[in-house]
């Protein structure tokens, strides 16, 4: 009797035991620059049926319960100096620099939040297959210092859609590292490269010898 009971325990404490086993984590992966555009997949692009609207953002953000949405929650992180917060995430006064055009910036209303692979380019890449909670996902993606990125609306505009086989950065300075973090997030979401695209990143990369390229797959 008592060899049942035991055998019973055991069979239920194996029953249970995959639910307490936390999921693997993802690895942090930093790679030389060259390197990492080896691992890139190659495939062609299709905007077909391509909508903005696709893509929720901005969302609640991180913390739902601080007032701010996404686009609130990532000029206060990347403030060099803090704003005012005021009531539903109002900023005042703080300063931001930014990286494309190597610009200060004092107010809030001066900057967009850049999908530094535009919502467009990861239709075309990928995320034409996903499912709405994953794009909405990618749109507020806060997991990643390079997904999403404050600089001038000036310097937004001008990027529109592009990839850097046809913008690039005004600061040739940051031509490395704006090249690095479009390759680390294309590889957080598994998108994928056009031929055109990939040559355009050779090309850059080539002139940065010491660049490196930290990624997380999102999950």
């Amino acid at each position: 009797m008592l060899t049942s009971v035991l055998r019973g325990l055991a069979a239920a404490s194996l029953a249970v035991l995959p639910l307490t086993i936390p999921a693997p984590a993802h690895a942090v992966e930093t790679l030389p620059l060259a390197e990492a555009l080896t691992r890139l997949s190659v495939d062609t692009e299709s905007r077909d049926g391509y909508d903005r609207d696709a893509f929720r953002h901005w969302n609640s953000g991180d913390d739902p319960g601080d007032g701010c949405n996404t686009r609130g929650e990532v000029l206060l992180s990347e403030a060099v100096e803090p704003p005012t917060v005021g009531t539903r995430c109002r900023l005042s006064g703080g300063r931001w620099w930014s990286y494309y055009d190597q610009v200060w910036v004092t107010s809030a209303s001066g900057l967009d939040l850049d999908h530094l692979v535009p919502l467009a380019e990861s239709w075309d890449s990928g995320a034409s297959a996903w499912t709405a909670q994953r794009r909405e996902a990618y749109a507020n993606d806060q997991g990643a210092d390079a997904s999403l990125v404050a600089v001038t609306a000036r310097s937004n505009r001008s990027k529109a859609d592009q990839d850097p086989a046809q913008w690039l950065p005004p600061a040739v300075e940051v031509h490395c590292r704006y090249v690095a973090e479009w390759v680390a997030t294309k590889l957080r979401w598994s998108l994928t490269a056009d031929e055109t695209e990939v040559a355009a990143l050779h090309e850059t990369a080539a002139g940065c010898p010491d660049q490196s390229v930290t990624y997380e797959p999102a999950v």
